[in-house]
């Protein structure tokens, strides 16, 4: 972006890594604008939520060219940056991102003026985003990469009115990155390179399989030490008061 106008935007939703993309689109973005990298003011960045190889990809890339450049960063989170595709829409926006096991990252907002944060981005159970969305009881549109998973879902189970963002505005856009970006870099929101961390908001699927495992072999640990944890002592009362 300069100034107030749009000036590149390379989108390409197709089977292929960031690692395969990214830097090649970057190359060519600056070579047809035939920009010098010294020139620009800031690095907006689509902090996350979304894949964690994604994440680290898009956040190292940023980081490089912030420290290389010596320019700030923007972090912008990716749900907020996809609430603002739908610039002045007054009904509910609701972006769902597939997290997998019916999980989604999403967050609820709405434009007055500006762009306001109805419920921050967070990882949420489908059903239960649903359920809060109908207990509201306004008008949703929904967007991302969800939308495709669980429309069946939201077609059954939700009796407030809602809508599916159209093609050209219902995935992630460097635009909307870019654009809310320029308006945080005016509000002085930046941050340097080296203090960039994206924003996970979950641990990895191996994470969490290593915390299950440490937790059972500290269970293990302490059972055949003789100490029985509170929590298995009172499952064993349970049996036995059950068995007689």
């Amino acid at each position: 972006m300069t100034d107030d106008v749009l000036t590149a935007e390379y989108t390409m939703n197709f089977k292929k890594t960031h690692s395969q993309t990214l830097l090649p689109m970057l190359d060519e973005i600056a070579n047809m604008l035939e920009l010098d990298l010294n020139t620009i003011d800031a690095i907006a960045v689509a902090a996350g939520p979304g894949s964690f190889t994604g994440l680290r990809i898009g956040s190292a890339t940023g980081k490089g060219l912030g420290l290389a450049l010596k320019k700030p960063l923007i972090h912008i989170p990716t749900v907020d940056a996809m609430a603002y595709n739908l610039y002045g829409c007054p009904d509910l926006i609701c972006p769902i991102m597939d997290a997998r096991r019916n999980q989604v990252y999403t967050g609820l907002y709405r434009f007055r003026r500006e762009l306001e944060t109805v419920k921050e981005q967070t990882p949420m159970d489908m059903g239960e985003l649903i359920g809060e969305l109908n207990a509201r009881g306004e008008r949703v549109i929904f967007l991302g990469d969800g939308v495709p998973v669980y429309r069946a879902m939201i077609e059954e189970k939700m009796t407030a009115e809602y809508d599916f963002a159209p093609p050209h505005v219902n995935r992630q856009r460097a635009a909307s990155v870019a654009a809310l970006g320029a308006v945080y870099f005016a509000q002085g929101k930046t941050e340097s390179a080296a203090e960039h961390v994206p924003d996970y908001l979950r641990k990895s699927q191996a994470e969490r399989e290593l915390d299950a495992a440490r937790a059972d072999k500290e269970k293990m640990q302490a059972l055949a030490s003789g100490h029985v944890p509170e929590e298995i002592s009172l499952n064993v009362s349970a049996k036995k008061e059950i068995n007689s």
